[in-house]
């Protein structure tokens, strides 16, 4: 009888450990090949911003964090199959998105911009690439925006799996010029001389933030939780300083909070306020 209470006693303390009930790793993927955002670091792996952002994010919600290296265009349905919990690579926010998917508050503001080859006659408006051929990054908004502009005016728009491979097309004269977010071009351009940081469209300044399935509110509110904590400590703005080099403006979304939850003005927006707690 003894014997029999404290094997009964034993499964009942197993399965109340705290080991057991913690909550399983965070999944997630990035375009590994999105330098500074991720990409390959000497001896294996990925690093990056965003590496960083969101390895600190899982260590503030106290779970462990797997992140996958791929193509961009298979991060939005793999997250809406249920192979990751959210996307980590930089997700630019836009109306459509935000009907299928909810978003945190923006970590980064971007903004599209042409990147050219060294000595190519600059980009002063969309109609200078009559005729010419545009590279983007598939599945992304520099994509979408391309290929609508290329309808109107009459040029090319080249899809490749990644924004290294659309910047090759441009030095190997494939394409007149490349699109893409202002923080890839500008930080490529200062590793490669033969590429040049182009036109800035000011026009699409955006947030880029993270987004999760349309059911998971509570893990929307817990990642911007601790991106909001981190802005409020300074450690997103260290990371901005560490892989952008350069301080964030004052209005940068890396050290403002914004209220509520979410993206204000975008669907999926909970302005409710409330307490930011801060470990």
């Amino acid at each position: 009888m003894i014997r029999g209470f404290t094997a009964f006693a034993a499964a009942v303390l197993l399965c109340a450990s705290p080991l057991l009930a913690a909550d399983p790793p965070l999944k997630t993927g990035v375009d590994g090949t999105f330098a500074p955002h991720a990409f390959p670091k000497l001896g294996g792996g990925t690093q990056g911003f965003q590496i960083d952002v969101f390895t600190e994010v899982a260590r503030r919600m106290k779970r462990d964090i797997t992140i996958d290296s791929v193509s961009f265009s298979t991060l939005i349905p793999g997250m809406q199959s249920g192979r990751y919990d959210f996307i980590a690579a930089p997700t630019t926010v836009t109306k459509e998105r935000a009907e299928q998917m909810l978003f945190t508050s923006g970590y980064l503001w971007t903004a599209f911009q042409f990147g050219i080859k060294k000595g190519s006659a600059p980009i002063k408006g969309w109609e200078d690439l009559k005729g010419k051929a545009v590279a983007v990054n598939k599945g992304t908004p520099y994509e979408t925006l391309s290929k609508q502009k290329g309808q109107e005016i009459g040029f090319e728009v080249q899809a490749y799996d990644t924004q290294p491979d659309a910047t090759q097309a441009v030095l190997s004269g494939r394409a007149y010029a490349t699109l893409g977010g202002n923080t890839v071009i500008v930080y490529t351009a200062s590793k490669n001389p033969q590429f040049v940081a182009d036109l800035e469209l000011a026009e699409t300044r955006a947030h880029w933030a993270a987004p999760v399935r349309k059911d998971n509110v509570q893990l929307r509110n817990q990642i911007q939780d601790a991106l909001d904590c981190m802005k409020k400590d300074g450690t997103l703005a260290t990371y901005y300083e560490k892989w952008f080099n350069k301080k964030p403006a004052a209005d940068d979304l890396s050290v403002v909070i914004t209220p509520g939850y979410g993206v204000p003005g975008m669907p999926g927006y909970d302005p409710t306020p409330h307490e930011l707690k801060c470990g």
